[in-house]
């Protein structure tokens, strides 16, 4: 584990380290300066000319790597990366309850839950960690960056694990509501059960035949709206794209989905289409103070572009 950051976080994020080898004394070192080092390092990720001239990067104690330094092996770099500019996400991030422990949002949909990929200051967590003044904010559950409603975040390291249990043993319980196409001649409400496999780097999801059961969702009509309907989700199981992908095999998928059936071609700043799939409904009893908790969401389906 590295030493404690000698840089505050920027934009709610927590600066980044890397760290020199430990020198081999059967071997001459590789590098004769620490800026030598770190264009081998970090050739594609950041322009390391320009940064130590910025005095961008510094030691364990604060004090700027220079560009003559003496290569150190065993030594830790801090710094902070550069930020893309990014398309701010439509639609107010709603607090629906914060105490001590906990911070629970109404998340619109195109806003990760996580600082990821091409999606770092327009995230929950790093807006909510600048905004709220809480660098240590976490999320307890996922949703997609595509998917609406009810997210749990902890406030502190130390209350992660009493309520991540809760996740892992099943204990919470928790409603969705979808918008897709009516069908009258679907007997419902039925239970799908089956087994999802998500390959990492696939975008879609799939279905296993005959493999142990390892998905499975209550699925419930709530109302009718002409031709489609809103249906009342309760997954038993957290499956990758779990209720999208057992909406689609009951050949009912969510309206506005780009990934089921058919993956889409869609802008990452294109906000005209959201998915009609809101986490309505988290309910539980707090491990803490046994206290019965519920938070609904005070969005409604459908949800506007």
């Amino acid at each position: 584990m590295p030493p404690r950051s000698p840089l505050a976080a920027r934009h709610g994020l927590s600066a980044a380290w890397v760290r020199t080898p430990d020198r081999d004394p059967l071997q001459p070192a590789r590098w004769l300066t620490m800026s030598a080092w770190l264009r081998e390092k970090l050739p594609d990720q950041v322009d390391v000319d320009r940064m130590l001239a910025d005095t961008r990067f510094v030691y364990d104690d604060g004090r700027p790597v220079l560009p003559d330094d003496d290569y150190r092996p065993h030594t830790f770099v801090w710094f902070h990366r550069d930020l893309r500019e990014e398309v701010e996400v439509p639609g107010e991030l709603t607090i629906l309850h914060r105490d001590e422990r906990l911070v629970v949002v109404d998340k619109p949909p195109f806003l990760s839950t996580i600082p990821r990929g091409r999606h770092v200051r327009q995230s929950v967590v790093v807006r909510l960690r600048d905004e709220l003044g809480l660098p240590e904010l976490s999320p307890l559950h996922r949703l997609d960056r595509v998917t609406s409603g009810v997210l749990m975040l902890a406030t502190q390291r130390r209350w992660r694990g009493p309520y991540q249990v809760l996740f892992e043993q099943q204990r919470v319980r928790k409603t969705y509501l979808a918008l897709a196409p009516r069908r009258d001649d679907l007997a419902l409400p039925v239970t799908v059960r089956n087994h999802i496999r998500k390959t990492r780097g696939v975008l879609q999801a799939q279905v296993v035949p005959h493999a142990q059961v390892n998905a499975e969702t209550l699925v419930e009509v709530e109302t009718s709206v002409g031709d489609l309907a809103v249906y009342r989700l309760t997954p038993h199981t957290g499956r990758t794209h779990q209720l999208r992908l057992h909406l689609h095999d009951l050949g009912i998928p969510i309206v506005g989905d780009p990934l089921y059936p058919d993956v889409q071609e869609v802008s990452i700043d294109d906000f005209s289409s959201p998915l009609q799939l809101l986490a309505s409904t988290v309910e539980f009893v707090d491990p803490v103070d046994a206290v019965e908790r519920r938070f609904v969401s005070a969005r409604r389906l459908p949800l506007p572009a």
